[in-house]
């Protein structure tokens, strides 16, 4: 072929470089490390630097290829070695530029290039060699590092040791603008760590939802490594950020909440605020027949759409296809935007099929790849032929047409090589080598820069004073609007004439905060402390606040901590299904929701721009009050009620108490509905609310948490003292009845089936008896000469025929009187309480606002205060979990 020319690149190496390491101390050493490549003269030269990481492949102990796992960001294959090409041809001499930072043979690691805008620099993730017989949380993490071109300079970025110890660092990338900060990666959680502190808790990294490892989450800092701050607050990975051409960042999100295991696009300013979806939430089986492929390695593309490797989440052949993705009009593979255009939201970059699932890939895979971004549409890619096991020699060779689909895979041999797309054709720069990589190819040019969004301006951008109490504010629309669509009928809710006879289904809405788990290493606690459902994790209450009328929120919400949120009915118990996806808020920031959205819908939600216009209609006219409300609450046209509410009286703050004042009646037109208040304060047991929380005042704080342990604030109220209000003399004491013992000490059947003994069960020792019978099903017991013991029945078919023993010919098994032995079986007694909440409890609270007779019940009206239900209600709905704060569970 003949040989592809570019213009030379403003910056090219010596043919000999020196390459100068600045490390921490002020220390630097010299090593001359030109070397020539020993691989014949290519027929592609572009003459442009190339950064490539060659590695080998990685393998177990025994020598058994290893997987790659998306979701596995520090783990650790040592052997790479980033090199540098003053062209990016086989001929051109290859500068190790990692190897100097290290001792001579050592093994580490080296991952996730990036190119400053003026090709004059670079950046990657490099980790130190291991640690000889050093426990994994004393071993090496993983740091940035730049390497720049014209001084030949190799520096870690957090110069400090400390600092960089703190976690791991990955996937840098520059920012625009001239002081290129960069944003990364990281576990180290900078600013949650600092609000753990806030919470009486040691620092420490949390661990994902799935508390498999330490979460991976947004920084930025400064080019030396200085002022770093976190920007994003998931609980799982936040991870491979990239730039998009307005200047927010693009980045991979895990949502690991249950019912979510998804990867997707998401965005966010560098300042954290505007986090919004972006692509993918619902594309997640979009690979080879449809099975689960993710987007890897995303980078943005000249014309403005993302190109990523499409590749399973675990891979033991590490690649996948090529795809271009156009967020700007879809939001996924077969959804637009509102208002987009355009025929698919993903389009394979490749012309011949390849693989995503590590099955069979005629035409190869691919490692990764970057576009030149130049108008030739051409991509330099790391990519493997097709190759598989000959049965015959055991030696690899290349597939065909004719390759059977269960023949054994070869190793991938991955090159480099220029693919372009217009013309069909790949032509190789480095070839490969057996038993190596060559990946992350990286040209050095220059490139124009994404546009530079400037720091937020106060008062403008965001609220001072909310920002000066860590707070920020959360505005909902309506509640009632379901991807643009009014399901409630919200000109009718909004109006207090209809009150009478419509029944308005949201009334409160709760914020809820999620807990922090740390690793083994910080607090080495049991998994029941989870209690009967481990997937909801542990949750902290941050306070209630009314919805108005027509189903509008504004809200005060803590800054810079992952939340959700809960719609709830008249009985402060969640109507609406839990929202399983975090939520964050820098401070100050006002953020905007447009409605709900179910699970099964794939229409936009979450994205501004992507999704259908509100369905909240607003004030019809300004200057007047909605109809039949109090005049004082003059509307502006369009605002929603939380909106007019918030510009008279202020935004609303939360409370951790539940009350409810009229405050939207016209008094002069109609009778205002009577309020109510359920307080922690009303509790006779002890409150789960923290002094910031101020039960019963006004001086709910950013760190209030309320924070529900059963042992300590449920399993009381069945314990505690009560008695008739109308006869002091009978004993309403739960447990003098729900127990398995009478007034004298003998054996009894606990009324209704339920034991509520503050015992340690024998199903689980960790948990009270009480716990387990509310929450688990359990078998029905009956007195046998004064013992307690399960009941036992004759099993039936499913015709209702009685089940005898039968041996494995099926025949009758005979007792010694020659009769048919019968099948006994236990009764199930079904659980009164469920952890997918109070509205799903209706077996327990049943009892206490039915009369007898009405689903079975027995009549315990009375019995619980409504603050006492309340706080059952939150507790079911949180989760029912045994504990909410890992510290406060015992430690043997």
């Amino acid at each position: 072929m003949t040989p592809f020319m570019l213009h030379r690149s403003l910056f090219s190496l010596p043919l000999l470089a020196t390459v100068t390491i600045l490390l921490a101390g002020g220390c630097s050493s010299k090593t001359n490390t030109g070397e020539i490549d020993d691989i014949e003269p290519d027929p592609v030269v572009i003459d442009i630097p190339l950064a490539y990481v060659e590695r080998p492949i990685p393998v177990d102990e025994d020598g058994n290829r290893l997987e790659d796992d998306l979701l596995m960001p520090q783990a650790f294959n040592p052997g790479a070695i980033l090199y540098l090409k003053d062209r990016a041809a086989s001929s051109a001499r290859r500068l190790d530029i990692s190897s100097p930072a290290w001792e001579e043979g050592a093994l580490y690691d080296v991952k996730d290039l990036s190119a400053s805008y003026d090709g004059e620099r670079l950046l990657f993730a490099m980790r130190a060699p291991e640690i000889e017989n050093a426990d994994d949380d004393e071993q090496p993490k993983w740091d940035i590092w730049e390497y720049d071109i014209p001084s030949a300079t190799l520096r870690r970025v957090i110069a400090d040791d400390i600092q960089a110890d703190i976690g791991h660092d990955v996937a840098p990338r520059y920012l625009p603008g001239v002081e290129r900060r960069i944003v990364f990666a990281s576990t180290r959680q900078t600013r949650a760590r600092a609000i753990l502190l806030d919470d009486g808790k040691p620092q420490f990294s949390a661990l994902d939802d799935g508390r498999r490892n330490e979460a991976f989450v947004l920084h930025v800092m400064d080019n030396d490594g200085t002022n770093i701050e976190q920007l994003t607050y998931n609980q799982s990975h936040d991870f491979q950020p990239t730039m998009l051409p307005d200047g927010r960042v693009l980045y991979s999100r895990w949502d690991r909440l249950p019912g979510n295991d998804q990867l997707s696009f998401y965005a966010v300013d560098p300042y954290g605020m505007r986090q919004s979806i972006l692509y993918g939430y619902h594309s997640q089986n979009t690979g080879t027949n449809d099975t689960e492929a993710f987007f890897l390695r995303p980078t943005q593309l000249p014309d403005g759409r993302i190109f990523a490797i499409h590749r399973a989440r675990t891979s033991r052949e590490y690649g996948g296809n090529l795809v271009a993705i156009d967020v700007e009009n879809y939001i996924a593979a077969d959804q637009p935007v509102a208002g987009g255009s355009g025929s698919e939201g993903q389009t394979a970059v490749y012309p011949l099929t390849v693989s995503t699932d590590d099955s069979l890939s005629i035409n190869g895979i691919f490692h990764s790849a970057s576009p030149l971004f130049d108008d030739t549409g051409r991509f330099i890619v790391s990519w493997s032929r097709c190759r598989i096991i000959n049965p015959d020699n055991d030696l690899p060779a290349a597939c065909d047409e004719d390759t059977d689909d269960t023949a054994l895979l070869a190793d991938p041999l991955y090159g480099i090589y220029l693919f372009n797309p217009t013309a069909n054709t790949q032509q190789p720069i480095l070839l490969p080598v057996e038993g190596r990589m060559l990946t992350e190819p990286t040209l050095l040019l220059p490139r124009t820069a994404d546009n530079l969004i400037p720091p937020p301006v106060a008062d403008i951008d965001y609220s001072a004073t909310l920002a000066e109490q860590d707070l920020g504010s959360l505005h909902i629309q309506s509640v009632y609007d379901f991807d643009g669509t009014d399901v409630a009928g919200i000109a009718n809710l909004r109006n207090p004439a209809n009150w009478g006879s419509l029944e308005r289904p949201a009334r409160f809405l709760r914020l809820v905060k999620a807990v922090s788990i740390p690793d083994n290493n910080v607090l080495n606690f049991p998994g029941s402390a989870f209690g009967r459902s481990a997937a909801n994790g542990m949750r902290e209450i941050l306070g209630y606040v009314p919805i108005e009328p027509d189903g509008s929120v504004m809200v005060k919400v803590p800054a810079d901590v992952a939340f959700t949120f809960d719609v709830l009915d008249a009985q402060g118990r969640r109507a609406f299904p839990r929202h399983n996806n975090w939520l964050q808020l820098r401070p100050g920031e006002q953020a905007n929701c447009g409605g709900c959205h179910t699970r099964q819908s794939e229409l936009p939600h979450g994205r501004p721009d992507a999704e259908a216009d509100s369905a909240n209609p607003g004030a019809p006219t300004t200057g007047l009050p909605f109809p039949n409300t109090d005049p004082a609450l003059f509307a502006d046209m369009g605002e929603t009620m939380a909106q007019t509410y918030a510009r008279i009286n202020g935004l609303r703050t939360p409370s951790v108490d539940i009350n409810y004042v009229d405050e939207w009646t016209d008094p002069a037109l109609l009778t205002p509905e009577t309020g109510f208040n359920w307080t922690y304060a009303d509790l006779s047991t002890s409150q789960p609310a923290g002094g910031a929380c101020d039960s019963g005042g006004n001086n709910w704080s950013a760190q209030c948490r309320v924070t529900i342990h059963y042992p300590d604030h449920i399993q009381p109220l069945w314990t505690t003292t009560r008695t008739n209000p109308a006869d002091a003399l009978e004993d309403w004491t739960c447990t003098s009845c729900h127990t398995d013992r009478d007034d004298m000490n003998a054996a009894q059947i606990p009324a209704g089936q339920l034991d509520l003994r503050a015992e340690p069960s024998p199903d689980q020792q960790a948990h009270f008896i009480g716990y387990r019978e509310l929450l688990f099903n359990d078998a029905e017991q009956e007195l046998v000469d004064g013992a307690l013991v399960d009941r036992l029945i004759q099993a039936t078919d499913g015709n209702g025929n009685p089940l005898f023993e039968t041996d494995e010919d099926g025949n009758l098994i005979l007792d010694g009187n020659g009769d048919p032995i019968p099948v006994m079986v236990t009764i199930n007694v079904p659980a009164a309480m469920s952890s997918n909440g109070a509205a799903n409890s209706a077996r327990f609270f049943n009892r206490f606002e039915q009369p007898p007779g009405v689903d079975d019940t027995v009549d315990h009206r009375g019995y619980l205060t409504e603050a006492e239900l309340k706080l059952i209600s939150e507790w079911l709905d949180l989760g029912a979990q045994y504990y909410n704060n890992p510290f406060a569970v015992p430690v043997n």
